[in-house]
């Protein structure tokens, strides 16, 4: 039968009835009012062919001629993750049977508009079939849409509604200003619009009742009839809210997201969280904190770690400070956190903290730190030097040959080799960079009135001992020394390079050696779940052919890096001698510190690249663990480990559990996070994102965000999301969601920066400043409101980013090959 009446529909049955109907027939299971009506199946549609007499019986049974909507119900409708609103056909008011045959084959049709192909390949949408759901018309007195959840905060408690006078299309397709209605605890006494507070109440109770049967918020289409009977049209999920973290005592948490700081606003993998938690607890216990339990201020919450703040916006000692002491962690943190501090349900009490871990820690390290700050600070260049050595250790220590052979045996080693990392090797390594920091802190105190913050930023531009920079630099010579082969390294497919590269056919280049030393490393590179440049060299066959499209030797990296190492001098020397001129005792200390923090700065990456070596050594035992998990038919393939976290792949070791199905749904949750746009910077236990709460800033001159490196440029913009397979010409803005050491080989073709979160402090606008380059970070939406092509510029020191009016000619512009500078840098900036 491939016509089915809607009161017969099986919800779980979405490969037969689609989205829609399914949707519809949860309703009618719940015992809501639903109009009457009828399903045509997927099979028709395989098929080709209406069955014309079935349709006509349905059709008759619910009236002589009435009029009815014909509505698409795909397989790939209203899904969890995908709602699909808008992308296939709906017709009302279709009357008569031969018009219901043709308003059958307009949703069929549907299916293959541009508009729809385009949706599905944006939500990883393989493949899609095509039911149809025809309803009895209801001629409403007014209609609309609820939402049990607010979708633009998020906040669970409110319900929005948005309702005109007639048809609920209007609503839906934008064409009229809807009445808005935003419900919490309380429903106005005498609300204006075209519902009254009866009807309010009637769709807040519907909304709670359809949220708790289908156990999620809901985006529920209704009508109330002109005798005031409230129908339901459609109920689908919310899709776009992100995931909110479970709290067993009901309070209100505060969490920031962290992930930011290391250039990570991707979700992690569920083994990449585990690790990360559990190397935590190891650090702490390693240096003082005596033994940690399984409870932490890190929480990860659609794959991205977020910190909680909740004890410290309790205590009242540390209430009023917190937007203050969280500044570092960007400027989005700080409005959205004094919002929070205002929240009356986040009222001031003792909330235990931590202070005795960190006294125990602080006096733990304390020496240990004195002593390596004043070794840098004495003797910079030899303790440099020393540390730099210790790489060699390290990369010994982690890739040893491994003798397990079983799970158990390869998820001990995973655990244990951070301790030989995280102790003496990683801590000596912060000790300068403490020093430098600390340096560069006291000159710009000393420097107050003299000079601007900016200028005491520049003078770490081409600073020495930067793992990252010497990287970077080191695959520009490659490239350099390959123009030879530039025809094919440009016009060959990567994939096709990277097969080459491992059976033995391309051109020796020096990647093989570039890839000994740093093939530990990738973009999203603390996510021990991303496979490393040594397995996978396809990102660095994108710079490789960057680098080759650029023939301006001015712009050459190893050119703007030496420029920006010289104006970095010239810099020092100018705020010292105006020190000397208008400050002359403390021009001595002046030059002191800013010399020491430009001679350390550098080891700024040199921590985290040691951690990277272990990092490598966990992924490659825990792939070790999977392939036996796989022999044992407990896993499809070794990468699926990385969807379970440390204690399930210890469990399955034990019982011998199938992981097949858990870990294929984590795959598609983690792949579908993969493609959020949007991550908030404070989030609350109830949903709330709390900057979608506050005003959005308008500033006429252009797009404001914070100045991270100074200096000025003018270019094309080039958005890029993932730096997979991404290209930027020579002289092109980098406008990203945000950067890690994995995104800097960009960086050397790049006339500037420009992200939507970040730090002063985080890698991305740190190697900017030592390249020379302008950054802008913390510009809120940057990747939707600018389009690659368009001519922007910004400033780096002011954190303006102006837009050209080019418009759509800009937006439009072929991204072809270029080999010419695309920027005009002010002369003295550094690029």
């Amino acid at each position: 039968m491939t016509v089915i009446p809607l009161t017969e529909l099986d919800p779980g049955a979405i490969d037969r009835i689609g989205g829609k109907a399914a949707g519809l027939g949860a309703l009618i299971a719940a015992g809501e009012r639903v109009p009457a009506g009828f399903c045509l199946t997927t099979e028709a549609y395989d098929a080709g062919s209406i069955p014309r007499e079935e349709i006509a019986a349905a059709y008759a049974d619910l009236g002589d001629d009435v009029p009815v909507a014909v509505r698409s119900s795909a397989t790939a409708e209203d899904l969890p993750w995908a709602s699909f609103a808008g992308q296939q056909d709906t017709i009302l008011d279709v009357t008569g049977l031969e018009d219901l045959l043709a308003a059958i084959e307009a949703c069929w049709a549907s299916l293959d508009t541009e508009r729809a192909i385009a949706y599905r390949a944006a939500n990883g949408v393989t493949g899609s079939r095509m039911a149809v759901v025809v309803q009895t018309m209801i001629e409403p007195r007014a209609a609309g849409v609820l939402f049990t959840a607010n979708p633009i905060t998020g906040a669970r408690g409110e319900m929005v509604i948005d309702a005109a006078p007639g048809l609920g299309t209007a609503v839906v397709d934008g064409t009229v200003e809807a009445d808005h209605y935003v419900l919490g605890e309380q429903i106005p006494q005498h609300p204006r619009g075209c519902l009254d507070r009866a009807e309010l109440a009637e769709l807040r109770s519907v909304g709670r009742r359809i949220q708790e049967h289908l156990g999620a918020p809901q985006d529920i289409e209704w009508a109330l009839d002109a005798d005031g009977t409230l129908w339901l049209l459609q109920s689908r999920a919310v899709t776009s809210l992100f995931p909110v973290p479970e709290v067993e005592d009901g309070e209100l948490r505060v969490y920031m997201e962290a992930g930011h700081m290391q250039g990570m606003l991707r979700p992690m993998t569920p083994m990449g969280s585990s690790v990360l938690v559990q190397v935590g607890r190891q650090w702490l216990e390693m240096f003082g904190a005596g033994t940690v339990d399984k409870s932490s201020p890190i929480r990860f919450l659609g794959g991205r770690m977020f910190l909680e703040l909740t004890p410290f916006l309790r205590n009242p000692s540390t209430r009023r400070r917190m937007p203050e002491m969280m500044a570092a962690y960007g400027p989005r943190v700080v409005p959205a956190l004094e919002k929070v501090v205002q929240d009356p349900r986040l009222t001031p009490q003792r909330m235990r903290i931590p202070l005795g871990t960190v006294a125990r820690i602080v006096a733990h390290t304390a020496p240990s730190v004195a002593r390596g700050v004043v070794a840098a600070l004495r003797r910079p260049d030899a303790e440099s030097r020393r540390i730099l050595a210790s790489a060699d250790t390290v990369r010994e220590i982690c890739e040893g040959p491994a003798h397990r052979a079983t799970v158990i045996g390869h998820l001990d080693l995973a655990e244990r080799v951070h301790l030989a990392v995280l102790g003496a090797p990683m801590m000596e390594s912060l000790h300068p960079l403490w020093a430098a920091m600390g340096c560069q802190s006291g000159a710009a105190w000393l420097l107050k009135g003299l000079a601007t913050d900016s200028e005491v930023s520049g003078v770490v531009r081409g600073a020495p001992y930067n793992v990252t920079t010497e990287m970077n630099l080191a695959l520009w010579r490659i490239a350099a020394e390959a123009t030879d082969h530039r025809e094919l390294l440009i016009g060959t497919p990567v994939p096709q390079l990277v097969t080459k590269f491992r059976d033995g056919t391309l051109p020796d280049i020096g990647l093989e050696q570039f890839l000994a030393v740093y093939g530990h490393r990738a973009a999203a590179e603390i996510d021990v779940g991303v496979p490393r440049w040594g397995e996978d060299p396809s990102p660095v066959f994108d710079a490789i052919a960057n680098y080759l499209r650029l023939t301006d030797e001015e712009q050459a990296p190893d050119a703007r890096f030496r420029r920006a190492a010289e104006e970095a001098e010239a810099t020092i020397e100018e705020l010292v001698q105006r020190a000397r001129d208008q400050r002359a005792p403390i021009a001595p200390l002046v030059s002191f510190l800013l010399r020491r923090a430009r001679q350390l700065i550098g080891l700024r990456e040199f921590p985290k690249y040691l951690w990277l070596f272990a990092l490598k050594q966990v992924r490659r035992e825990l792939l070790a663990a999977g392939a036996i998990l796989v022999e044992q038919g407990q896993l499809d393939e070794a990468e699926d480990i990385m969807f379970l976290d440390l204690e399930e792949a210890r469990s399955a070791a034990r019982d011998g559990a199938d992981l097949r199905e858990l870990a294929t749904q984590r795959r598609a949750t983690h792949d579908r996070e993969m493609r959020r746009r949007h991550v908030p910077v404070v989030l609350l236990s109830d949903g709330t994102d709390v900057e979608a709460t506050l005003p959005v800033p308008e500033h006429a001159d252009g797009l404001r965000g914070t100045g991270a490196a100074p200096g000025t440029a003018t270019g094309r913009a080039r958005v890029i999301r993932d730096p997979r397979g991404a290209r930027i010409d020579p002289g092109e803005i980098l406008v990203a969601p945000t950067t890690d050491p994995g995104w800097t080989p960009l960086f050397l073709t790049a006339a500037g920066l420009v992200t939507e979160t970040g730090a002063a402090m985080a890698h991305g606008p740190t190697v900017a400043r030592e390249y020379g380059i302008p950054a802008v970070i913390c510009v809120r939406d940057a990747t939707t409101q600018i389009r690659t092509g368009q001519l922007i510029t910004i400033d780096g020191a002011s954190g303006l980013v102006t837009i050209a009016d080019e418009g759509a000619e800009a937006a439009d512009r072929p991204e072809g090959d270029s080999s010419e500078p695309r920027s005009a840098v002010r002369p003295g900036d550094g690029a």
